[in-house]
């Protein structure tokens, strides 16, 4: 039997220099995990008052690992030998025990050992952990209360089920309150009982909808308690807590009460509604009351950040984000539009602004990657800035003239306060004014929205950026010593480009590229310069920018071969909008030979990433489509030949080489010009180790990219695939539909929506050649029907059927009917799989064709489609209605369907995408949204009445959203989303052109008048909003 002297022993010896004691020990210390009384003798240890800290901490840890092994086949690292129940109970006393030691450090590694034992063995085999933790948590130890919030803290978070929740939490609130509100508890502790009550919350919140009354109840009685609490305590000063404290320990309980109101608010809003004017206001004083010490101890770095009492440590940061954090959500909550105004609203902007100036410059000045990553947008390095920034967003997006005209005063305070520090002789002068600008810059899309509003509206601009361009920023971009504010003023003149005159652009411009051209230009104002270039790229006029656009590709392309991470990806992005400039008319053939070589490299040390391999593919794509003469030709010729070599060579378990080079590959085939085709060669050099490649990949990505690449060859240059025949004699269609059928037959569904894509325009490109093998590939494609588990998957199969019915209806239906599979008609297959995913298909023109194909059948008159029954509209049962079906709910009480003819389920989708066509729900004559009253605990009341009518959105952030999201993600009008889609062949077909609204009106009109006798027995079967859109279609 294991004694805590003998573990000791071992232990101590685990910490020998000589390696060999060390590996015996080690070794004994394994061997000794296996008996079930180890278990003991080590939480004897760590409890023994007379043995060395460092020893007993040593132990517990030990302890914990021994848990994880040896305890219970829960946990993953279990290696067997569980100790016995009654070992088990004595380790789980000491444990309980420890929670109450005189040192901190014990007590805390106890509750993370007994917070292990309890996941495992709560509450079948340690029913009482949990009344014991309540009984120690309402002792008036302060030692056993700090214990047992330890355990709390994991325990509610984890090992609570939905039936326990409430029980425990009538308990346990009231003692974790009077925990916090008594000082002879430290404040550490006393912000646990906060970081508890969170999860509560959190835990009430997920059983809100399956205990309604019980939560009801507990929100209203406990809720409000806790937030005057909260008041109470937010109302003591903080600076109280700063000046001249030796620990910021009091900031924790400030840190858990901001991250606990934001959670509240997004959970139970309306119980914290009549507080809210309250906790705002004290959420501006914290911003004003911790600028100071912030700025002395972050922004000047004066000082340095006091020490906390506890292991972690407490900064300012972590008490400002949440407070930015929850006004954030307030204010995107819409429910306290009226308190932000005036002075409240001002006094957020500067403390903002204040807050957001830079605490890092030094690692910045020397790390080109750190610099970039606290300026992208989509950082996620989380800091004050980048969450005052977020607030800035949410406020204008609500309040855009209001806080535009308040970015105007706050911006010329700081410009003027700057000066005049500057002339003091003030050297941290700038920093302010960068601030200032880097905050209105992050905010210039929607303030030059707003000023171009109040133009139009001969109103007086709201800002007056222009004068910032003239007077303002031409004289920080010399300021050389200031190279922050030097390249923020590049940024922030190349975010408001469009304000400026040509001559000015182009000074500007010519500004940016000396800097980055420039050998002494530092890190900052270089990386600044070449995000400047890439903001004018993008939104400027082709005109100013094309006498720029090869110096900068010059410049940027041996920036590729030198950068890294954040800053490649940069340059990368740059690049990209560079060579787009007039279509690229000014690129040589030596630039672009260059630039494929420069970015071939920069994926041969960066094969892996993904990002990096999309941004390449964009910049070949846009290489090989330049209307300069010959760059076509010359970017093949570079990058053909070693991506075919990539292609052949690579080992199996290296795809992401493969299915990178087939990318490439299929961005030289995307940019080949349409006149021309992909240029002599191109497929035969590219098809035997592309074809080879794909007849072996089991890959998912290889496989898509390889049938994408194959698709656009099709598209672009069909006569090159038909023509080309291997070594073994096969040609290339039939390679194509060997690969076709091969996939259709996996399990594993790797084509996805490729497949379907490639389908299509095998039928469109090829024609009769495909002729001999369609009634087989057809078979096929039901066949995959069957067993097809995904969306996208799905859908590759039955557009094609689509396309082809509603060319060729009759002669596919002969082919189709007489397929059997499994004991099933080919034609039930199709209708059952096509009717229950239609109105999930993705796409515009998919979206089409299958509307048509399906009124094609509605017409036919054949007996096998008339007869075919297929799933109709959901049962609702009394025992499903009003509750949220989970998975769990779901296998106990599956959903059931009407079964109903294939004519009624195909005007029912008719008549819902005529409904979802045009307008934002229903035609206007079904009524279009109503206004229904439903009681709620979402403290929505005091929206504004605009909103209301809008489900929480103004007008037009309303119209907005319908029109970009229409019927399946897409509305029938939408000429954009065709010029956004690559696939011009979709883009130019007639079913793509056609006025999709007014054929769908049209056709039900034909039915109703042409086929009285088949339509109007369908028509009796639709529901009774659908019959009315029929009527009111009919009568119009």
């Amino acid at each position: 039997m294991a004694s805590p002297s003998q573990i000791a022993d071992v232990l101590k010896a685990t910490l020998n220099p000589d390696t060999n004691t060390r590996v015996t020990a080690e070794l004994s210390l394994a061997e000794l995990f296996t008996r079930p009384s180890t278990g003991i003798a080590l939480s004897q240890l760590v409890l023994a008052q007379d043995v060395e800290i460092s020893l007993r901490q040593m132990t517990s840890i030990t302890l914990r690992k021994y848990i994880r092994e040896r305890w219970s086949p829960i946990f993953a690292s279990f290696k067997g030998s569980a100790p016995p129940p009654d070992v088990k109970s004595q380790v789980r006393e000491a444990l309980f025990h420890g929670l109450s030691d005189p040192n901190r450090k014990i007590r805390s590694l106890c509750a993370h050992a007994l917070s292990s034992v309890a996941n495992a063995d709560w509450p079948d085999e340690y029913p009482d952990l949990l009344q014991g933790l309540i009984t120690l948590v309402s002792s008036s130890s302060p030692d056993s209360v700090h214990g047992a919030m330890q355990v709390f803290t994991e325990f509610i978070k984890s090992d609570l089920t939905e039936d326990q929740i409430l029980p425990v939490l009538r308990q346990l609130l009231p003692v974790l309150l009077a925990i916090l509100g008594s000082n002879e508890h430290a404040a550490p502790t006393r912000a646990r009982t906060i970081s508890v009550f969170r999860q509560c919350v959190t835990a009430l919140y997920m059983v809100k909808d399956q205990f309604p009354d019980a939560v009801n109840e507990a929100t209203t009685s406990i809720l409000p308690v806790w937030l005057e609490a909260f008041k109470t305590l937010l109302n003591i000063d903080p600076q109280q807590e700063l000046n001249g404290a030796k620990t910021w320990d009091g900031l924790l309980v400030r840190i858990q009460i901001f991250k606990t109101l934001d959670i509240i608010h997004v959970s139970f809003p309306a119980a914290l509604s009549p507080f809210l004017p309250d906790f705002l206001a004290a959420s501006i004083h914290h911003l004003q009351a911790l600028y100071p010490p912030f700025e002395r101890y972050y922004i000047s770095s004066s000082d340095s950040v006091p020490q906390t009492s506890e292991d972690e440590t407490v900064e300012l940061t972590q008490l400002i984000c949440p407070v930015l954090d929850f006004l954030a959500s307030v204010v995107r909550g819409g429910k306290a539009r009226s308190w932000f105004v005036n002075d409240h609203l001002s006094a957020l902007i500067v403390s903002v602004f204040k807050l957001a100036q830079m605490t890092d410059e030094d690692t910045w000045t020397n790390n080109a990657n750190a610099f970039i990553a606290q300026e992208d947008d989509e950082t996620q390095q989380y800091s004050v800035r980048v969450a005052g920034f977020d607030l800035l967003g949410t406020l204008i997006d609500r309040k855009r003239l209001d806080v535009t005209k308040n970015f105007q005063i706050a911006l010329q305070h700081i410009i003027t306060a700057s000066q005049q520090a500057k002339d003091a002789g003030n050297g941290e002068w700038w920093r302010p004014l960068e601030a200032g600008l880097a905050a209105v810059g992050s905010q210039s899309e929607s303030i030059l929205e707003c000023v171009d509003d109040e133009e139009a509206g001969g109103k007086e601009k709201p800002i007056d950026v222009d004068y910032i361009l003239l007077n303002v920023i031409p004289s920080i971009l010399t300021l050389s010593e200031h190279q922050f504010l030097q390249g923020r003023a590049f940024v922030f003149a190349s975010q408001f480009s469009q304000l400026l005159q040509a001559q000015s652009a182009g000074q500007y411009l010519e500004a940016a590229v000396q800097v980055i051209e420039s050998p002494d230009a530092g890190v900052p104002v270089k990386i600044s310069a070449v995000k400047a270039v890439q903001n004018f790229c993008e939104g400027g006029d082709d005109a100013v920018l094309a006498p720029f656009a090869p110096r900068i590709a010059h410049d940027l392309g041996p920036l590729l071969g030198v950068t890294s991470e954040d800053t490649l990806t940069l340059v990368l992005e740059t690049l990209s909008v560079v060579i787009k400039i007039n279509s690229g008319q000014w690129i040589t053939s030596d630039l672009a030979s260059a630039l494929v070589i420069a970015c071939l490299e920069v994926w041969h040390k960066n094969n892996k990433d993904p990002i990096f391999i999309s941004l390449l593919a964009d910049i070949i794509q846009e290489l090989a489509s330049s209307s300069g003469e010959g760059i076509y030709e010359t970017v093949v010729k570079q990058a053909l030949p070693i991506l075919v070599d990539a292609i052949g060579l690579a080992k199996s378990e290296e795809s992401w080489i493969t299915s990178a080079a087939i990318e490439f590959a299929q961005s030289l085939v995307q940019g080949s010009p349409a006149e021309k085709g992909l240029g002599e060669g191109f497929f035969a050099l590219l098809a035997p180790n592309l074809f080879q490649c794909l007849d072996q990949a089991d890959d998912r990505d290889v496989l898509q990219n390889g049938i994408t690449c194959l698709t656009l060859v099709v598209r672009k240059d069909c006569n090159q695939l038909v023509s080309w025949t291997g070594p073994d004699g096969r040609s290339g269609l039939d390679r194509v539909l060997g690969l076709v059928a091969r996939l259709l037959q996996s399990q594993e569904e790797a084509g996805g929506l490729a497949i379907g894509d490639l389908i299509i325009h095998l039928f469109r490109r090829t024609g009769e050649a495909v002729l001999p093998v369609l009634p087989q590939l057809l078979e096929a494609m039901l066949k995959a029907m069957t067993t097809a588990k995904t969306a996208s998957f799905t859908q590759s199969l039955v557009i094609p059927f689509a396309f082809l019915i509603n060319n060729q209806r009759d002669i596919v239906l002969g082919l189709v009917e007489p397929i059997s599979i499994n004991g099933r008609s080919g034609l039930d297959i199709l209708l059952n799989t096509w009717c229950e995913n239609a109105e999930t298909f993705q796409g515009f023109w998919p979206a089409r064709i299958s509307t048509l194909a399906l009124s094609q059948l509605f017409l036919s008159e054949r007996p096998s489609i008339r007869n075919t029954i297929v799933k109709g509209d959901m049962i609702l049962k009394a025992e499903t209605r009003n509750v949220i079906m989970t998975r769990s709910r779901t296998k106990t009480t599956p959903h059931e369907f009407t079964q109903i003819p294939f004519a009624v389920k195909a005007l029912k989708i008719i008549i819902h995408d005529l409904q979802s066509g045009g307008e934002s729900a229903t035609i206007a004559a079904a009524g279009g949204f109503k206004n229904v009253d439903v009681e709620s605990d979402d403290g929505v009341d005091d929206w504004e009445e605009e909103e209301k009518l809008h489900q929480g959105f103004k007008e037009e952030e309303f119209a907005f959203l319908s029109d970009m999201l229409g019927p399946k993600g897409v509305a029938f009008d939408n000429d954009d989303y065709l010029d956004d889609n690559d696939d011009e062949d979709l883009k130019n077909d007639p079913v793509s052109q056609m006025d999709m609204q007014t054929h769908l009106r049209t056709f039900i009109k034909d039915c109703a008048t042409q086929h009285t006798g088949a339509f109007n027995p369908t028509a009796d079967q639709l529901n009774a909003e659908e019959l009315l859109v029929v009527r009111t279609l009919l009568q119009s």
